[in-house]
């Protein structure tokens, strides 16, 4: 009898914590959506303006932005409860699209510092526009090989966890090779180094901080902590509002100000910069 009395409750408490549960993560999506979805769509008109000034590199931001842009409006229709999932396939192809423009945005700043006359040569809007063809190509057919495998579940979320983990390596490769590279680049300007560090840093601090929950959550299936779970989940929807940082660190000037803003800086005279060919092709990758 004491055995039955402490099963019910330990049931209800389990029942309690999952609504409990649901209510924190619609409440947080709440928020999320009605700071995400205007900010990314301003942002995505003024990466635009960026491109315009024949700019390669915010093209990958651009569809990057748009991938988020499926996942806010995935996140509303669930919200609503209505056809929950098929949304849930749509947000999982809107995932992949921003995991590979992530990628992309890592690689292409790499290739500028550690490669500048290669890239150079190679650095055209019509091959930026097919990497990123390439790039939502593969996420639809992720999403197919989803749909296809629909009656397994567990198999699908460990595909989805092995297919997240992939860029993780990459990402911190090109972190590495490009501070090493920085390093050696004498001639490039201040600003650029830190506008270039700190896309790459904040990429691979997005990936880690609110990616690596979920890839962990889908590879170990077993574990069945509430508070993880719940967690992870929040932490994988932030990761579209948190793409937003990186158009500070596209921007020319932004970085500088920024800093202004949290730091008074002395004024410092402008020393004079060496004209090294790999650096005057560095600079002029980046203007």
């Amino acid at each position: 009898m004491a055995l039955s009395s402490f099963n019910n409750t330990s049931t209800q408490c389990n029942g309690s914590n999952t609504v409990y549960n649901k209510e924190i993560r619609h409440v947080v999506t709440c928020v999320i959506i009605s700071f995400g979805l205007p900010l990314t769509l301003v942002a995505i008109y003024a990466v635009y303006s960026l491109v315009q000034k024949n700019n390669v590199a915010p093209i990958y931001a651009i569809n990057l932005l748009i991938s988020d842009l499926i996942q806010f409006c995935c996140m509303i229709i669930r919200e609503t409860g209505a056809v929950r999932s098929t949304v849930g396939l749509v947000y999982i192809f809107g995932l992949m699209a921003s995991v590979g423009f992530m990628v992309c945005i890592a690689l292409e700043r790499y290739l500028v510092i550690a490669w500048p006359l290669w890239y150079r040569r190679r650095r055209t809007i019509r091959i930026s526009l097919v990497v990123c063809v390439v790039v939502w190509t593969l996420s639809l057919i992720y999403l197919l090989l989803a749909v296809f495998w629909v009656g397994f579940k567990s198999f699908r979320h460990t595909f989805l966890g092995i297919f997240l983990l992939l860029p993780f390596p990459f990402l911190i490769f090109f972190l590495a090779a490009t501070i090493k590279a920085l390093s050696a680049a004498i001639s490039v300007p201040p600003e650029e180094k830190r506008r270039i560090m700190g896309l790459l840093v904040l990429v691979v601090l997005i990936y880690t901080l609110l990616f690596l929950p979920s890839i962990i959550r889908y590879l170990v299936q077993n574990s069945r902590c509430p508070d993880f779970v719940n967690l992870s989940f929040i932490l994988l929807r932030l990761s579209p509002l948190a793409d937003l940082f990186m158009y500070v660190f596209l921007r020319k000037g932004a970085v500088n100000k920024l800093l202004d803003s949290v730091c008074c800086r002395k004024n410092s005279t402008d020393s004079s910069r060496s004209t090294v060919n790999d650096g005057n092709t560095v600079s002029s990758i980046l203007s």
